[in-house]
């Protein structure tokens, strides 16, 4: 075992080195700059001039406790990925329709006296322009009220409900 160690050595350290140079290719912003990290890519088929995005995520899993959202977060990356392809910032059209465990990630205080490691994220999606609805079927269920939400954070009648109006304002679902 003992003359297999260097090469695990130099294996670990050669992935380490090539997951940095991967990491590295990723940044965030124009729009959200400080979440959404996304890379450029050469070679991309052009995105029509005009396109105009009306995107709905949805989103039930809540996150890795401590941690941002990762669900969350992927408008943030649709976003910045988009205005970096050259569309206008006006031509995107965003909301995240939050259900289920999710909910807390909205919450002031997913635990009593627990900061949320969310806010900032909400805080930069609103202020973009991203409409963020929280089912009110589950906000029931939690017990919550608004003024237990982040701000910006508005309530919808259900998750359903939420999607069928924002389909019918030609928003398509984004799976991711």
């Amino acid at each position: 075992m003992h003359r297999f160690r260097p090469l695990l050595i130099v294996a670990a350290l050669m992935a380490a080195s090539s997951a940095h140079a991967q990491s590295s290719r990723f940044s965030p912003g124009p729009v959200i700059t400080a979440y959404g990290p996304v890379a450029d890519i050469e070679g991309i088929a052009p995105i029509a001039p005009g396109t105009v995005f009306r995107v709905a995520f949805d989103v039930s899993e809540a996150a890795t406790g401590g941690q941002v959202s990762r669900r969350l977060e992927s408008a943030a990356r649709f976003l910045n990925m988009h205005a970096r392809a050259g569309v206008p910032r006006e031509n995107i059209h965003l909301a995240i329709v939050v259900h289920g465990p999710a909910a807390r990630d909205l919450m002031r205080e997913p635990r009593a006296g627990e900061a949320n490691p969310n806010a900032d994220l909400i805080a930069a999606l609103v202020a973009g322009g991203v409409d963020v609805i929280l089912c009110g079927q589950t906000a029931a269920n939690l017990g919550l009220t608004p003024g237990s939400l982040l701000p910006g954070v508005r309530l919808s009648l259900s998750a359903m409900t939420a999607h069928a109006l924002l389909q019918q304002d030609g928003y398509t679902l984004n799976p991711f």
